[in-house]
């Protein structure tokens, strides 16, 4: 589980967190939606400690991300791209991930063929990867720990239909396991069809959440229920204007 309590974040004088909380619940995938700038890749980067809130909190699995002893055997994190160096291997960056992370070198196979990247690319360097393989790639490096909570920032980028639809597969495969996946998008159809939860925002704040039935019920589609909900946020006068949020 995923518990956000009022996070707020500031970037000198941009807001681009704005008091939110929400809960991401195990056995249930959970969109993150919103558009560009919404406050989507801060918010999940202040999950996994790589940023520091201004105000407010989040736990993972119970706890702070950092004061787990072993992050990535409980969580597992996946933001644009691989997050390898692009000299070396598919193979080298994920050994070094078990290594440095005391897990077993076994691993490694295991998860290359999860995220599908054919023994061919395993020895490739990663410079020579597409966009599509090295989301791949930092997909596996998420689910190395084999943990029970998965964050995954756009995950869809750069992924042919084939690889979307190969990814809407593992990632309900994850949540009926019953770990927590938090995933971010801008894509309101394909979140539909495997988010059971959704938290939507805009410049940084939350404008509506809930079950992706009940909001696609009630607009005909969790696409019109986005806008719907953002003209009435705009409409109430909750956004500062376009140059105060990032």
């Amino acid at each position: 589980m995923i518990v956000v309590d009022g996070v707020t974040k500031r970037h000198r004088d941009v807001v681009s967190v704005d008091d939110v909380s929400f809960t991401a619940e195990a056995g249930m995938v959970t969109g993150l939606l919103g558009p560009n700038g919404a406050g989507k890749s801060s918010l999940m980067r202040i999950m996994c400690d790589l940023d520091r809130a201004d105000s407010g909190s989040v736990t993972v699995a119970g706890r702070r991300y950092r004061d787990h002893a072993v992050p990535m055997r409980v969580v597992g994190a996946q933001f644009e791209g691989s997050g390898a160096h692009p000299s070396r291997t598919a193979l080298d960056q994920l050994r070094w991930v078990a290594r440095t992370n005391g897990l077993p070198p076994a691993r490694v196979k295991q998860v290359l063929e999860m995220v599908d990247l054919q023994p061919g690319t395993w020895r490739r360097r990663v410079r020579s990867f597409s966009l599509g393989m090295q989301q791949r790639l930092g997909i596996a490096t998420a689910l190395i720990g084999d943990p029970q909570v998965l964050i995954f920032d756009e995950p869809a980028n750069g992924l042919d239909p084939v690889g979307i639809q190969w990814l809407r597969g593992l990632l309900t495969g994850l949540a009926r396991d019953g770990r927590t996946v938090l995933l971010s998008s801008h894509l309101m159809g394909e979140t539909e069809m495997i988010a059971d939860r959704v938290v939507l925002m805009d410049r940084g704040r939350l404008i509506g959440q809930g079950t992706t039935e009940d909001m696609a019920r009630e607009h005909g589609s969790l696409e019109a229920a986005f806008f719907a909900r953002l003209e009435s946020s705009r409409r109430q006068g909750t956004d500062q204007g376009p140059g105060d949020r990032t």
